[in-house]
């Protein structure tokens, strides 16, 4: 009898022995993953989901809601945020945004806020308003020059950093003749990509723009090499790569992933808030990344977003936030035509890929003829 009750004892004591040590090796894991996880916000990859962004007064752009049906002559708690946000995307004071620093300065910098050329910042003045009609028409809406809900909803929409009017001569509704045939031809030549060039918004006229002063690669560096910080998630890594793969099957560019300590022409890497470029990340819901024009190489993804590879609700495409910031590292600044990849705004819960606009504005800026 005995022998059965401590066999029975040694038994349970033995289990239960099992079972405290895999708890522990559980919260361990778990410890481990915390302390060494991925360093954004990422979400599984579902492609039955689609989701889109609506903006709330938590988003960094969520101030602009109470200005609705605002108009010149309003005294309005706002105004000089809203200023600044102007300021911030060059359409007041763009001599404020230097040929170096192309991004911008960012909505949160103090260096800032007396640099706005209005005699009372909260008033809605006559270089507001023009500023307002200049933003409207970017965007394809009517320039009554009035914060009506559709130009709010633009505004408030998650977007690239990099400013669209910089020193005060480019704009996204540059109006050039296409030659929509021979571009017709070449797309349909070129599609090869992850991400393919659509066809359906083949354009009579333009809306590509680029840098100021026109800065390209030279001709010796069509093969442009490309890295990765260290620790980014693998498949953050191949969604950039098959960015970069679609522009060269578009392009008379080639890339290909540096190795070893060779410095590439081009760093991908997420950061978070002021990460020492000048133009800090506002974090969750307003900029997304930004990147700089030729030859600097630089292409940043705010790590405070929520980030997915695919069509995922309430999260931002890895892969076509890459494809637009490859863009302005390849000379494109931002178009006016929607469908075109180097809009500025995405919503969440979407893909995107290549338009004709894209590739009429790569080859008008390096010259090629298709």
């Amino acid at each position: 009898m005995t022998s059965k009750f401590s066999l029975h004892h040694h038994s349970l004591f033995t289990k239960y022995t099992l079972i405290l040590i895999i708890m522990i090796m559980i919260i361990s894991s778990l410890d481990f993953l915390s302390a060494h996880g991925d360093h954004h916000s990422h979400v599984e990859v579902n492609h039955d989901d689609h989701g889109h962004h609506k903006p709330t007064s938590s988003s960094p752009f969520g101030f602009l809601k109470h200005l609705e049906g605002s108009k010149k002559g309003d005294k309005v708690q706002g105004i000089r945020d809203l200023k600044k946000y102007l300021q911030h995307f060059g359409y007041l004071n763009p001599t404020q945004i230097t040929k170096t620093q192309i991004t911008g300065h960012s909505l949160n910098d103090n260096s800032i806020n007396n640099d706005i050329s209005t005699a009372n910042d909260s008033t809605f003045d006559d270089l507001l308003e023009a500023a307002i009609k200049t933003y409207q028409t970017n965007y394809n809406l009517k320039p009554t020059g009035t914060l009506d809900s559709q130009t709010l909803s633009k505004m408030m929409m998650p977007r690239c950093a990099v400013a669209d009017i910089i020193n005060n001569d480019t704009r996204m509704r540059s109006k050039k003749k296409s030659t929509t045939s021979s571009t017709k031809n070449h797309v349909h030549r070129k599609l090869l990509g992850q991400k393919y060039v659509s066809t359906d918004d083949l354009q009579t006229v333009s809306h590509y723009s680029f840098f100021s002063g026109k800065p390209k690669w030279p001709s010796s560096k069509y093969s442009l090499t490309y890295s990765f910080a260290e620790g980014m998630l693998s498949e953050d890594v191949e969604a950039v790569g098959r960015a970069f793969q679609t522009w060269a099957s578009n392009t008379h560019f080639s890339f290909s992933r540096a190795q070893g300590n060779t410095k590439a022409d081009i760093r991908v890497s997420f950061e978070r808030g002021d990460h020492g470029d000048g133009d800090a990340f506002d974090g969750a819901g307003g900029v997304l990344a930004h990147a700089f024009s030729p030859t600097d190489g630089r292409l940043h993804f705010d790590a405070d977003e929520t980030w997915a590879i695919g069509e995922v609700a309430d999260a931002f495409d890895v892969e076509t936030v890459a494809l637009h910031e490859i863009g302005h590292i390849l000379g494109l600044l931002h178009s006016s035509v929607e469908g075109a990849i180097m809009y500025p705004q995405i919503g969440s819960g979407l893909t995107k890929g290549l338009n004709a606009d894209d590739i009429q504005g790569i080859n008008a800026l390096y010259n090629v003829v298709v």
